[in-house]
């Protein structure tokens, strides 16, 4: 058998899912591959990777290609503190105006772009570049940056009494929705669990034990997301408290009417199944 390689986001929102395998404290029979969301979705179609938390967006562009590994994803239940927007002006007075992207992500640019058009009623501009707070906004009037790059530029923001506005996108989400947001799902490759499903199933509960790990030793936790980033510590306190990563029937509704704004924007071309492995049947 090929040697499993899975996908590892490095950002501090997938610690928890994988603190007990870089701990070594469950084993893993494969190769950790870690990078931006945006590689390791180029990564994962390519063939690169077999498994990876992919931007749920790009999901729906590719539901044929992969099965849904059940009980994991990316989410919030509002706030979420690391999808942010930052802006010199409020958010419905950049009619007309350049926004800068980070090219980093694909899920919080589409959910940027999917408020801008259907709660703000806002037309802007989308300009992507690389992560750089201060750069951004010298070349636009807002900008957009998820991960550690957000919780950083946050705290710089408020280090240095930065004028500018912040947004947290989970919010605003919940806020126009009343729903939860989805920002990634763990996949695995169509052809890969067809062929192996003993191990794509062993994968599954691999990786959701490795979580349940995660979660219980936020302490220690914590520590190391200090020592790998420099936030403070009740910073990461309140995020770890507020990340989630379960994907229970109220997450597949939000998921999908994320879909469903992304269909009515016309970014995906068509309304989405949800293909989760070791279920009999796909969920709408």
């Amino acid at each position: 058998m090929t040697r499993l390689r899975l996908g590892q986001i490095e950002y501090l929102n997938c610690l928890p899912v994988y603190y007990a395998l870089e701990e070594g404290l469950l084993p893993l029979d494969g190769e950790l591959v870690k990078g931006p969301p945006t590689r390791l979705n180029r990564m994962f179609f390519e063939g690169d990777l077999h498994c990876t938390p992919l931007s749920s967006i790009e999901y729906a562009r590719h539901a044929g290609d992969c099965f849904i590994l059940p009980r994991l994803s990316i989410t919030s239940d509002g706030r979420v503190a690391s999808v942010l927007f930052f802006s010199h002006l409020p958010v419905t007075e950049l009619e007309g105006k350049r926004v800068c992207v980070t090219t980093a992500s694909a899920t919080s640019v589409v959910l940027l772009r999917i408020l801008f058009e259907h709660y703000y009623h806002v037309e802007v501009e989308l300009y992507p570049v690389k992560a750089d707070l201060k750069a951004m906004l010298e070349i636009g009037d807002g900008a957009l940056l998820i991960g550690d790059d957000a919780m950083l530029a946050h705290q710089q923001v408020i280090g240095e009494g930065m004028p500018v506005f912040i947004t947290d996108l989970g919010q605003v989400w919940k806020d126009f929705t009343g729903e939860k947001m989805v920002y990634a799902l763990w996949v695995i490759r169509r052809e890969f669990a067809e062929a192996h499903p003993g191990e794509t199933t062993a994968l599954a509960e691999l990786l959701y034990h490795s979580r349940e790990i995660g979660m219980g030793n936020l302490p220690a936790l914590i520590k190391k997301a200090h020592r790998r980033t420099g936030l403070p510590l009740p910073v990461l306190e309140d995020y770890f408290h507020i990340i989630r990563y379960d994907f229970d029937g109220d997450y597949r509704r939000a998921l999908l009417t994320f879909y469903d704004y992304a269909y009515k924007s016309g970014i995906i071309e068509e309304r989405v199944r949800l293909s989760v492995w070791g279920e009999d049947k796909c969920q709408r």
